[in-house]
């Protein structure tokens, strides 16, 4: 197997799990980490003290401090930080590294000032080559060798073949897709329905409650990547259903629990507090709230609607429930519905 020089900028629990499979596929693995704690507990100790303490990586997996070195000499960057910090990380990245270099974007948002995707910002910064990496992938099971299934998207046919032949592994499953716009879209959103879930659990409703909300928050879902011209067959997939199912039940889930203070009757800045991690789907709320106010407002997102209104209107969370449930009265769904089918 040929070896790959890969670094993965980004030393927290996804871009080290991500990093140690790389690693144990035989490839030359760095990460980068700003913080330089974390680079000499991977070094001197194949731990990452910070987020895996219990766990030993890769022995050959190696870790940087230095921008610069990391970026330079490697074929392919893993990017695993915040969508928040891309815009900036592109442009350090322009210095250091070539327009042809296989980028793969990890985060899921939405850039609140620009609207823009992840894969946007790296290519609008002139990267020729960018693949998502998105799915139901919770960093805490896959550092424990969990079975987990994910998807390489990319125009590009062999550009998401190639992510998918670095990454596949017996626990670590890739199936690719060139509905790039689907995938990262629909990886975005589900962070807005896990904020719904959580506030729903903390309200206490019941699995009658969560399955209504998944289901519906599909077809919403479904309505937006629609509008932005991609597939809405991919919500059927990992990028979609998938994630959405694994972000509003499991506790791994920082959007949920974030989501579940807010329930309990928390502000934003206590949710904030308790879980002590960047909570994507707030910013991502706020982003397709502002979108949907200047572009779309005949766009119908009912649910993330009434988490922004929760989130930055201070509005009661079961009035926001009552007025998801009182909408007026609609077929499920309105694609299946023909005069000739009802019995009439």
């Amino acid at each position: 197997m040929t070896k790959t020089k890969i670094t993965v900028i980004g030393g927290g629990s996804w871009g080290t799990s991500l990093a140690n499979i790389l690693a144990e596929n035989g490839h030359l693995t760095t990460i980068y980490a700003r913080d330089k704690s974390v680079v000499d507990s991977i070094n001197q100790k194949n731990i990452n003290h910070k987020y895996f303490p219990e766990t030993k990586l890769h022995p050959d997996l190696t870790a940087v401090n230095d921008f610069e070195l990391a970026a330079a000499e490697a074929e392919v960057i893993v990017i695993s930080v915040p969508t928040h910090a891309a815009e900036k990380l592109a442009q350090q990245l322009k210095k250091y590294t070539a327009e042809d270099t296989l980028l793969v974007s990890t985060a899921k948002g939405i850039d609140e000032d620009s609207f823009k995707l992840n894969s946007e910002i790296f290519k609008d910064a002139g990267f020729k080559n960018v693949v998502v990496l998105s799915g139901p992938t919770h960093a805490e099971e896959v550092i424990k060798k969990l079975p987990t299934a994910i998807v390489s998207a990319a125009k590009n046919k062999d550009n998401a073949e190639k992510v998918q032949d670095l990454f596949m592994s017996p626990y670590f499953r890739v199936y690719t897709n060139p509905d790039l716009i689907g995938v990262e879209l629909g990886g975005a959103v589900k962070n807005v329905i896990a904020l719904a879930s959580g506030i729903c659990d903390g309200l206490e409703f019941g699995d009658n409650t969560r399955a209504a909300l998944i289901t519906r928050a599909l077809m919403e879902m479904g309505r937006f990547v629609d509008y932005h011209g991609g597939k809405t067959m991919s919500l059927a997939g990992l990028s979609g259903m998938g994630d959405l199912v694994v972000t509003c039940t499991s506790m791994h889930s920082r959007n949920r629990r974030f989501g579940i203070e807010l329930g309990k009757g928390k502000s934003i800045e206590e949710a904030k507090k308790k879980v002590k991690q960047v909570v994507e789907g707030v910013k991502t709320t706020r982003a397709i709230y502002r979108w949907l106010e200047k572009e779309a407002l005949e766009l119908e997102m009912p649910i993330t609607y009434q988490v922004y209104n929760v989130l930055f209107n201070d509005k009661d969370p079961y009035q926001a429930v009552d007025e998801l449930m009182l909408r007026s009265k609609k077929h499920e769904m309105e694609a299946v519905v023909d005069k000739s089918l009802w019995n009439i």
